[in-house]
């Protein structure tokens, strides 16, 4: 991550889960804006895959609401933090929380999420007004995936995180799961207890679909 905010050209940063992969597979612009993105392993689905089909497993879980953090807390680079997603407060209060884990970086902006399509290119130079080094977007899978491609260049940003529901989590909105749930990698089973509606498609759906499509993988009867 630190190369990739380094090096010449904008960086996109994305996390891949079984749910995003699951997105990706009907998806033909999440899948394009993911392959020219440093893309980091997020939870124990991609995992059993990378496991299944290539005989081992990734060497540690980079999930995004743990790593993003960790990056700005250790990363080598002194940064302009601008803060796109969820609600304006919400943005607001995850920006404070930053600076507590991370304060010797600048805070540059932090804009609310749910805006229409036709301001984009006003958001985008919003952004790049800011200064900012990198931007952290949390829109939720594809939009935020499809629209930082689109964006990035006009953003005017060495480098820029999709994190999903990490403001969210950064703002107490919503709540973690206990570390035991988290260490024996539950977490999703934990999100579903608390918002069964919204997540039921995701994960009670979601899950044996992605499952499934990796044993065709293996059996070379699918696509990776």
């Amino acid at each position: 991550m630190d190369r990739a905010v380094a090096a010449p050209e904008p960086a996109l940063i994305c996390y891949l889960n079984a749910h995003i992969s699951n997105i990706a597979w009907r998806n033909q612009r999440l899948t394009a804006a993911l392959e020219r993105s440093l893309l980091l392993n997020d939870g124990v689905g991609v995992d059993l895959a990378a496991k299944w089909i290539h005989g081992e497993p990734f060497p540690e879980n980079l999930n995004g609401t743990d790593l993003t953090p960790r990056f700005l807390a250790e990363t080598e680079h002194r940064l302009k933090v601008f803060l796109l997603g969820a609600r304006p407060a919400v943005a607001e209060l995850a920006q404070i929380a930053f600076r507590k884990i991370a304060p010797r970086h600048d805070y540059v902006g932090a804009r609310g999420g749910y805006f229409p399509d036709e301001r984009s290119d006003e958001v985008a130079a919003e952004i790049r007004a800011s200064g900012a080094d990198l931007v952290i977007v949390c829109m939720g899978a594809p939009r935020q995936e499809i629209w930082t491609a689109a964006h990035l260049e006009a953003m005017g940003c060495k480098a820029a995180i999709c994190a999903g529901a990490l403001f969210d989590f950064m703002s107490h909105g919503k709540r973690r799961a206990p570390a035991f749930v988290r260490k024996y990698r539950f977490e999703w089973l934990w999100r579903l207890m608390l918002e069964p509606r919204r997540l039921f498609r995701r994960y009670v759906l979601g899950n044996p679909l992605f499952v499934m499509r990796v044993i065709r993988a293996r059996l070379g009867r699918g696509r990776g």
